[in-house]
């Protein structure tokens, strides 16, 4: 009886030595395919984070631009394109240097009444190759003091 015992407490200790091993290499195999996999996950999730936060960076610089705009177009019928345009500049510059870039800033006027800003800009990529690109805009009726009428 001790020796069956001895036979079995063997043979039982080289089926665990032989399942060890085998698992062993297959959390290696397992490693190796699911490494890229999440490496790829990782790095898609910051250039969504990247595209999203150059999309608010420019939309906040066309509406401030927008704003701007809106609020001197009627006082200097002219000169509203410049001021929008360096206030669209601070804000990037401030916001976003390295997020926005080779900023695209036209100024809209569709109507006589009405003044915006318009900015397409490039997203930097973190995967090679990849060419995103954010657009903004933000247009408004043009601010006027009218005078009172009355009797």
């Amino acid at each position: 009886m001790s020796e069956d015992r001895g036979v079995r407490r063997w043979a039982r200790r080289r089926v665990e030595a032989a399942s060890a091993r085998g698992d062993s290499g297959m959390t290696a195999i397992e490693f190796v395919l699911l490494t890229p996999v999440l490496f790829f996950m990782i790095f898609a999730t910051v250039q969504f984070a990247l595209y999203f936060f150059a999309d608010h960076v420019a939309q906040a610089a066309a509406q401030a631009g927008a704003r701007k705009a809106r609020a001197t177009a009627d006082a200097q019928p002219g000169a509203w394109r410049g001021e929008a345009g360096d206030v669209v500049d601070s804000y990037i510059r401030q916001l976003g240097p390295k997020l926005v870039l080779s900023p695209d800033v036209r100024m809209l006027q569709p109507e006589q009444d009405t003044v915006g800003v318009e900015i397409t800009a490039r997203v930097p990529a973190v995967f090679p190759g990849l060419d995103l690109t954010v657009h903004a805009r933000s247009s408004g009726p043009v601010e006027r003091f009218v005078k009172e009428e009355g009797p």
